[in-house]
């Protein structure tokens, strides 16, 4: 009886230090990490509420964190969705771009290639500024047209690649007139004899440029006749005095 007494007693103390084991797991321990699939319902559900901020938290977390979960992927493209859905364009192409460098035979990629095009048109902001960009998002637009011909986004490519190259053009235009107005007519002279050759497809801004690039280089061939005729004239005075 004694024997089945003890038995029991150690039972019990054995489930006392289990159980308060657990105890202490559950207050002292740090909680558990989200999983991929966690990390990206997540992200989608914020996604669905238009709440971008909590989505690219999620979305960045799970791409950094499970680099080769199943989920991964959908995640890095979602990220790029998120960033352009926020207005946030520069951010959005480098999401993109890293998706197509990671990514590159995935079936997404005529996505890919016209959300960076989309991106750069939109990253616009003052004809004052570099474009660099949208330079950029009319060379990704022009593969997605001549690698995918046949998808729904190469069509709708042709818009913002017309559009892009307007602000392109616009850009030289808006160089080439400040040299003109600086007296620089041999630099003026080039970026608008530049436009006239590049940008064909657009007849208004290549008219201005054509005509803009006459006058600009009658007013450099009239400066550089004036160096000329100052340089002899010196030379002669030089002589003349050196001669006295």
């Amino acid at each position: 009886m004694k024997r089945h007494l003890r038995l029991i007693l150690l039972l019990c103390i054995l489930a006392f230090f289990v159980s308060g084991c657990g105890i202490i797991d559950y207050f002292y321990l740090p909680v558990p990490d989200d999983t991929a699939q966690e990390l990206y319902e997540i992200g989608t559900e914020a996604m669905k509420e238009k709440n971008y901020y909590t989505a690219i938290e999620y979305f960045s977390s799970l791409r950094d964190r499970y680099p080769f979960s199943p989920y991964t992927p959908q995640a890095e493209l979602s990220l790029g969705d998120a960033f352009f859905l926020n207005k946030d364009y520069m951010e959005a192409m480098e999401a993109y771009q890293e998706f197509e460098a990671m990514h590159p035979r995935h079936q997404e990629i005529p996505y890919i290639l016209f959300q960076i095009g989309v991106a750069a048109y939109k990253s616009f902001t003052s004809v004052d500024r570099p474009q660099n960009q949208i330079l950029e998002g009319v060379q990704y637009l022009q593969r997605l047209r001549e690698q995918y011909p046949s998808t729904e986004y190469a069509q709708s490519a042709e818009e913002y690649i017309a559009k892009s190259r307007h602000i392109l053009a616009e850009r030289e235009i808006f160089v080439a007139d400040f040299y003109w107005k600086s007296g620089y007519y041999g630099s003026a002279w080039k970026r608008y004899q530049f436009v006239v050759d590049t940008y064909g497809d657009l007849p208004e801004i290549m008219n201005y440029a054509g005509k803009k690039a006459e006058l600009s280089y009658l007013e450099y061939q009239k400066d550089q006749s004036r160096i000329a005729r100052e340089n002899r004239e010196g030379s002669w005075k030089k002589k003349w005095f050196d001669w006295l």
